[in-house]
């Protein structure tokens, strides 16, 4: 690690941050409609992103910059077992094919604005919509909070803020900058913000990893030699070399799966996907991500390089960073710490604007003040966006980065939860409202003392996401363990309420609302759900 900051990649950082700080702010002057004070609005971006913005959206909001740090840290210290990202998100993009233009339909018919506004609206139950909600602002918290970890790697790495015996203040500064700007741009401008901050994203993010893959390897003597040095460290590590050891193959392949179930059930994907103008745009972007797919294997490479180009940190989360401020020039190191910095920013917009929507829609709507206005709702959920925001920075100033991202792996485990009710929900009416909850609570209680009871060498509750499989003897994913007992639950609580001839909850939709395009979505669109509803 070089002594004190990188005056020139810290000056390249400075250049792009400023940048996109203004761009963020222009952002509200991007397609600005006539009506501004409305959920629509500022939260999904007038629902009027076309196929290309979409996708930079959809992007920038999946490929965070914990991605570009943590993926390849996870090669670098645990091996190929690492990659599982890659399959899981081959997985999800058939997946997402087959439900996302049901809900984008759906909810532009009815004026949905969250995934608790379709399942209130499908299953006649503020219960269960509340608990969709609940957990989906949760599950984004901490995943908030890793964007600011990204940022925080970064600026460690350029030297900023001083040693570990600096004042907390100073030593904390210039991520408390970021995040002012952050909570500013994202305050004014809405979801056009990361929309328009996207492009400049993943374009950056593009450039330094075809560059790397190209350049280190050069560097490195090529890929044979990257490849022997990883072989050698993790053979003397017990590791079992390259491969996973059979033992972990349970546990890579459930990962994989249960991650690739619960991607699309946070808000955050769900707010980029229903900013979209057209159910088409949503099929085309389901046929086009998996590009990102392509970026992520070459991305997850880099853990090999660290090892190979002798990286050596106390914390993995800075060898990627410190592997580019060794092996770069010091001003296409800048860029490639402004394209991770940049990537906490895009995504923590709009997993903050999701949660705020969730808040506003769900919570204060539903059973704080039902009468409020359009304007009122968007001020709630400005303010909130705040709060979610002071939240994940007290979070990250205050815990150790290792409880932030182990809380990260428990959020996915939570949302996972709530793919029942809502997958479920765009196919089939025939599960029981009460069941679907009863189904979510005991697949929330049994994964949160399955994962209390994990420990790890530096915690001793909720160290890891994965344990013994009943009734199997594997060690598995936790949430997908979970998610069968959700559903198993589910469904024969749903035979035994309709055996009982339990109360339903009315449902507000019909089958041509799941097909229908913009063109077909009529007035209702424009309504809120409670009026959109009564038509039915």
């Amino acid at each position: 690690m070089k002594d004190g900051v990188n005056g020139v990649a810290l000056g390249v950082f400075i250049f792009f941050f400023l940048a996109v700080t203004v761009m963020g702010f222009l952002a509200a002057r991007w397609r600005r409609a006539d009506d501004e004070h409305s959920l629509d609005e500022w939260g999904l971006g007038g629902r009027s992103f076309g196929t290309w913005v979409t996708w930079f959206l959809l992007g920038g909001d999946l490929y965070t910059a914990y991605t570009f740090v943590a993926v390849p840290a996870a090669i670098y210290a645990a091996g190929a077992a690492g990659f599982f990202a890659v399959p899981y998100t081959i997985l999800v993009y058939p997946l997402i094919f087959t439900f996302l233009p049901r809900l984008w339909s759906v909810s532009h018919k009815h004026g949905y604005v969250t995934t608790s506004d379709f399942v209130r609206g499908r299953f006649g139950s503020k219960g269960l919509s509340l608990a969709v909600a609940v957990t989906g602002i949760l599950a984004t918290m901490p995943y908030i909070a890793l964007q600011l970890v990204g940022i925080q790697a970064v600026l460690d790495v350029m030297g900023v803020g001083g040693g570990e015996n600096t004042n907390w203040f100073v030593k904390d500064l210039p991520l408390l900058i970021a995040f002012g700007v952050l909570a500013a741009y994202t305050y004014s401008s809405g979801l056009r913000a990361p929309a328009l901050i996207a492009f400049v994203k993943d374009t950056l993010i593009y450039i330094v990893i075809a560059v790397a893959i190209i350049y280190i390897p050069i560097k490195l003597g090529g890929f044979d030699e990257i490849f022997k040095a990883a072989s050698d460290k993790y053979t003397a590590a017990g590791a079992g070399g390259l491969v996973p050891a059979e033992a972990g193959q349970w546990t890579y392949a459930t990962l994989a799966l249960g991650s690739a179930l619960a991607l699309f059930m946070y808000p955050h994907s769900v707010t980029a996907t229903l900013s979209s103008r057209s159910r088409e745009v949503i099929r085309r972007n389901t046929t086009i991500l998996p590009l990102y797919s392509l970026m992520l294997g070459l991305l997850a490479l880099l853990g090999f390089m660290a090892i190979a180009a002798g990286v050596k940190v106390t914390n993995g989360q800075l060898a990627i960073p410190q592997l580019f401020e060794n092996m770069f020039p010091d001003w296409f190191a800048g860029v490639a710490f402004a394209a991770i910095g940049i990537g906490a920013l895009v995504p923590a917009a709009i997993m903050s604007i999701a949660a705020a929507n969730l808040f506003t829609r769900n919570i204060y709507k539903d059973f704080i003040k039902p009468d409020a206005t359009p304007q009122q709702e968007t001020r709630v959920s400005k303010l909130v966006s705040l709060l979610v925001k002071v939240g994940a920075l007290v979070f990250v100033l205050t815990m150790d980065k290792t409880v932030a991202i182990n809380f990260q792996l428990l959020g996915g485990i939570w949302i996972l939860q709530t793919f029942p009710a809502l997958v479920g929900g765009l196919f089939t009416r025939w599960f029981h409202r009460w069941a679907l909850l009863g189904g979510w609570a005991v697949g929330m209680l049994y994964s949160t003392f399955a994962a209390y009871g994990v420990a790890s060498p530096t915690q001793k509750h909720f160290g890891g996401s994965s344990k013994e499989i009943p009734g199997i003897g594997e060690i598995g994913y936790i949430g997908l363990t979970a998610f069968v007992l959700n559903v198993v639950v589910s469904v024969v609580l749903t035979f035994a309420l309709r055996a009982f001839n339990a109360p339903d909850g009315v449902d507000e939709t019909s089958p041509e609302d799941y097909t229908a395009d913009a063109g077909d979505a009529g007035v209702e669109a424009e309504l809120p759900p409670a009026t959109a509803g009564s038509t039915h």
